[in-house]
């Protein structure tokens, strides 16, 4: 099949672009590169460095490529800063996306999967999340994936080619051996605690340890890429007459005292922490109900557990201490 992988230099979308590959897919990849890194995209992908805010750009590679179907990662992605400059998201992130589905619906391109995520879930109602939790997204940033997701479901309707899949997930952690994640600046868990232990933090602060669980911290539900990115090549298939909407994660969480402590296990290094106050919008618990793509797809998680996550994280930082250098 030809995937047209929007993001596919970033972190998740890399991993994605490098699996598709190994799977024998033919992978034109689209990237402006404001986030990602060349040296990031799988040599046998095509690169074309080109903004989603420019439809011609999108049409120009489109037409050139004709692909069967398409993975949208592109986007901005940090909760904070929607809260701060929401114009970018609901502005861009919407519009950006509006002008893939233009152009997927003139070339025909049957096949489309979103990259979605659990902002969509403010304080959820159940824990586990399940996919028929109700939509209350904790920021601008979730908003603009939940109007892409509308934009997705009207498409659907409107145009009887045009099948969709929203994979929701949570905690996207670990690395492949060849990809890994590399941001400016780094606000994720896992990374953070391994910078300290790389000796280019001084300690890993947590935000609030009087949460209603049983250490005091956050609990969160880690995902490792590569499963991550196997999900998407099974939904690749699962859409061809109907549309999807799935939750990915372990269905298991652990708290950040249970990631720092996993981490000094993995590193052999102290990693001193410090509590913070509590951050705003942080719900003390999300762990997503992965059972309808297990159910459905037969999606299998190879690497369940934290220690093979955070052990994969490490190990792509020792070989890259500089990330990827360009």
């Amino acid at each position: 099949m030809k995937v047209f992988v929007t993001g596919g230099a970033g972190y998740i979308g890399s991993v994605a672009v490098e699996q598709l590959v190994l799977a024998g897919h033919d992978v034109m990849v689209f990237d402006n590169l404001s986030l990602g890194h060349k040296a990031a995209v799988h040599p046998s992908a095509e690169l074309v460095v080109g903004d989603l805010a420019n439809v011609e750009e999108i049409r120009e590679a489109m037409g050139r490529f004709k692909p069967d179907a398409i993975m949208h990662f592109a986007a901005k992605s940090l909760v904070g800063e929607s809260m701060e400059n929401p114009w970018i998201y609901l502005g861009d992130n919407a519009i950006n996306g509006l002008n893939l589905l233009k152009c997927a619906v003139e070339f025909k391109v049957g096949r489309f999967i979103l990259s979605s995520t659990a902002n969509l879930f403010d304080d959820p109602e159940r824990v586990p999340i399940a996919e028929d939790e109700r939509i209350v997204p904790g920021s601008p940033y979730g908003e603009s994936k939940f109007i892409i997701e509308r934009y997705l479901h009207w498409m659907a309707k409107i145009y009887p080619f045009f099948n969709y899949a929203c994979l929701r997930y949570f905690n996207a952690a670990g690395a492949s051996e060849e990809r890994g994640e590399d941001h400016t600046p780094e606000l994720h868990l896992i990374p953070l605690v391994l910078q300290v232990a790389l000796g280019k933090r001084d300690k890993i602060y947590m935000f609030g340890d009087d949460y209603d669980t049983p250490d005091g911290t956050c609990i969160r539900d880690y995902i490792h890429v590569v499963d991550l990115a196997q999900a998407h090549i099974l939904a690749l298939d699962a859409i061809e007459n109907e549309n999807k909407v799935y939750n990915l994660g372990n269905g298991q969480g652990y708290s950040v005292k249970e990631v720092i402590e996993t981490a000094r296990e993995v590193t052999g290094h102290a990693i001193p922490a410090d509590v913070k106050p509590r951050r705003a919008g942080d719900p003390a618990t999300l762990i997503a109900a992965s059972g309808k793509i297990v159910n459905e797809l037969g999606w299998e998680p190879k690497y369940p557990d934290l220690k093979a996550i955070v052990s994969a994280a490490w190990k792509w930082h020792v070989a890259n201490p500089e990330g990827y250098e360009d």
